[in-house]
């Protein structure tokens, strides 16, 4: 019985004992949760709190702030009343207004936060437009600056290949005109009078130049004799001064074939005043009259034979004959070297008979293998360059 007692007591105890621990571990929690809402949350931030809440939705407490904030009263004066009507509360409602404060400023965070996030998304998409915008202008503008460039550039070629080809055509167009319609056609001769030249053998005075005159076509010019070579080269410079005799012919009054070469027409650009001294020369016919001036004499010579050949058929530089004739030379058709125009005329006057022989030294090593024609053309000229 004694010991049932004992038992009770006992567990009476420690019933006591658990229920006085679990009240003292309420009462701290208590305390603690009181602590946490002895002070109330700043007037300032329950200003803004009130400012950012729905009139609508507003608690007494969010009213009571709003009606102290709109009193006019000053910062100091509403956080001493705030705190006065904070104290007041009993603490499940100052936890109403620890929740509120935290609620509002969770959603005016969150708020805040979309803002910003909307305001750096706003910001990156007007960079990435405008930066966008920038490189396509940029782009727009290099395109544009490009095209007008290789426009010019294009039309820069254009222009300086078509000048180019202008200034060959015409390089080319004078080179062959020049030659063959130019120079035929501009000549001394072209200007002069129609009427012939008349002489009468038996009393014209005769000076101490050497000429050949022939007035049907009105031509007067003085004849090179002096003129040993018989090289290309050297009859071309020659005739530069007037017409030319071969050396290796008669000279006039002497028997046998004499000859001499005139040009008909040359490249305009060449030197000389005597370059069209034959190019009417096809105007004489047969029983046509020239003349030979030498040595204060003069010699009548009427044309026999008029015939073309070509420039390689030199037999008539080495005519064996008995009669005094003499044979004009030159180039046709007028501008070219294509054949050579053989006039030759016997003498009549004065008597042939009279001639002494020829005293032309012949050189079989410097026989010429073509007679002249006239001077090396444009193009030829430019091919011995080429060639060295």
């Amino acid at each position: 019985m004694q010991s049932s007692t004992n038992n009770n007591n006992g567990h009476s105890q420690n019933k006591h004992t658990v229920t006085s621990d679990s009240t003292r571990a309420v009462e701290m929690l208590r305390q603690k949760i009181s602590g946490l809402y002895v002070d109330e949350p700043n007037a300032k931030e329950e200003i803004v709190e009130i400012a950012e809440s729905p009139k609508t939705k507003s608690s007494k407490h969010q009213k009571f702030m709003h009606e102290l904030s709109s009193s006019g009263k000053s910062l100091a004066q509403i956080q001493t009343e705030w705190h006065n009507y904070y104290v007041n509360l009993p603490d499940n409602e100052k936890h109403e207004v620890w929740q509120e404060f935290y609620l509002s400023h969770k959603t005016i965070n969150k708020s805040d936060q979309q803002k910003k996030h909307s305001a750096e998304i706003s910001h990156i998409n007007h960079s990435a437009e405008s930066s966008s915008s920038n490189v396509k202008n940029k782009i727009r503008q290099k395109v544009r600056l490009r095209s007008k460039a290789s426009r010019s550039t294009h039309f820069r070629s254009l222009l300086f290949g078509f000048s180019i080809g202008g200034l060959m055509i015409i390089f080319l167009l004078f080179g062959f005109f020049n030659e063959r319609f130019i120079a035929p056609f501009i000549s001394p001769s072209k200007s002069i009078t129609n009427t012939p030249i008349v002489i009468d053998p038996a009393s014209a005075a005769v000076g101490p130049e050497s000429k050949v005159i022939i007035p049907k076509i009105n031509v007067e010019l003085p004849v090179i004799y002096d003129q040993r070579s018989l090289s290309e080269k050297d009859i071309q410079k020659s005739l530069e001064e007037g017409v030319v005799h071969y050396s290796s012919t008669p000279n006039p009054g002497e028997m046998g074939n004499g000859v001499i070469f005139g040009h008909s027409s040359n490249n305009i650009l060449n030197k000389g005043k005597y370059k069209f001294a034959f190019v009417l020369l096809k105007e004489l016919e047969i029983g046509d009259t020239f003349y030979l001036q030498k040595d204060g004499k003069r010699y009548v010579y009427k044309v026999g034979e008029k015939k073309i050949v070509k420039p390689t058929d030199v037999s008539i530089l080495n005519v064996q004959t008995n009669q005094s004739t003499f044979t004009l030379i030159t180039c046709d058709p007028p501008g070219t070297s294509l054949n050579r125009l053989l006039v030759i005329g016997e003498q009549i006057s004065p008597d042939p008979s009279n001639n002494i022989a020829s005293t032309a030294i012949k050189d079989s090593q410097a026989e010429p293998t073509i007679i002249p024609g006239n001077a090396p053309s444009l193009w030829q000229r430019i091919k011995d360059w080429i060639t060295g």
